[in-house]
């Protein structure tokens, strides 16, 4: 009997663990031996957190980076052949949803291999459930381009998409640059276009707010989301 591979989600914030995982989740995890990661170090952080029963240097913790090879993934999946169980982790939150993992799940269904889905927190999801914008048609874009008038010209692509089909649109941005793209937003977008922003989801300081472009303009510098050095969410939606 092979194994299974496990996605395996890890908490996007400094939280307790039971405030993230379910228990079965958690379980999982600490009987598993194998493990395909993004990021080495904070893969063993992890684990080290989940109290996982086995010393670390004896588990197999592969990265694979944020571009895994082709090349490599049979092997990093040699173990479900011989009935051992593989769990593929990311930096923060679940594989395969804007992080490493989906070309591992490929190749696992493509050879017959059992996977599953563990519960978890997902930003991206966290963040639409909690806009009070549109839940029903969204589409999420990643990163937006970094160069200041990419960026504008893609705020304007997305502006007009949501316009035209109606979708929440939802892109990200790493914690270093979060307030140049909330800034953009509102320098950019129309005045009537709805901004919802969820900053450090999960955390102590978690902060979700929604509002118009003009109201957020006009909002008071402390009534703002703190973005700077948090990872945040953002979720537009044009009339």
């Amino acid at each position: 009997m092979s194994g299974t591979l496990y996605l395996l989600p890890c908490p996007i914030a400094a939280a307790p663990l039971d405030a993230a995982l379910p228990a079965e989740v958690a379980a999982i995890a600490r009987r598993t031996e194998y493990f395909l990661v993004e990021n080495a170090k904070s893969a063993r952080a992890f684990l080290k957190q989940l109290g996982h029963p086995r010393p670390l240097r004896e588990l197999a913790i592969t990265e694979i980076g944020h571009a895994p090879r082709a090349a490599d993934i049979a092997g990093w999946l040699a173990p479900l052949a011989s009935g051992s169980d593989v769990a593929v982790v990311s930096e923060a939150g679940c594989p395969g949803i804007a992080d490493p993992g989906g070309t591992l799940v490929a190749a696992a269904h493509a050879a017959g291999w059992r996977v599953r889905p563990l519960v978890g927190p997902s930003s991206i999801l966290l963040a639409l459930m909690a806009s009070g914008l549109d839940g029903q048609r969204f589409r999420f874009h990643g990163y937006l381009p970094v160069a200041p008038e990419a960026r504008a010209a893609s705020l304007k692509a997305l502006e007009r998409e949501s316009r035209t089909r109606g979708e929440t649109q939802v892109f990200i941005e790493t914690p270093y640059r979060g307030a140049a793209l909330f800034d953009a937003v509102l320098e950019t977008c129309a005045r009537s276009t709805r901004l919802a922003v969820a900053a450090d989801l999960t955390g102590p300081d978690e902060h979700v707010g929604m509002r118009t472009v003009e109201a957020w303009t006009a909002c008071p510098a402390d009534r703002r989301p703190v973005l700077q050095r948090r990872p945040a969410v953002f979720c537009l939606l044009a009339s």
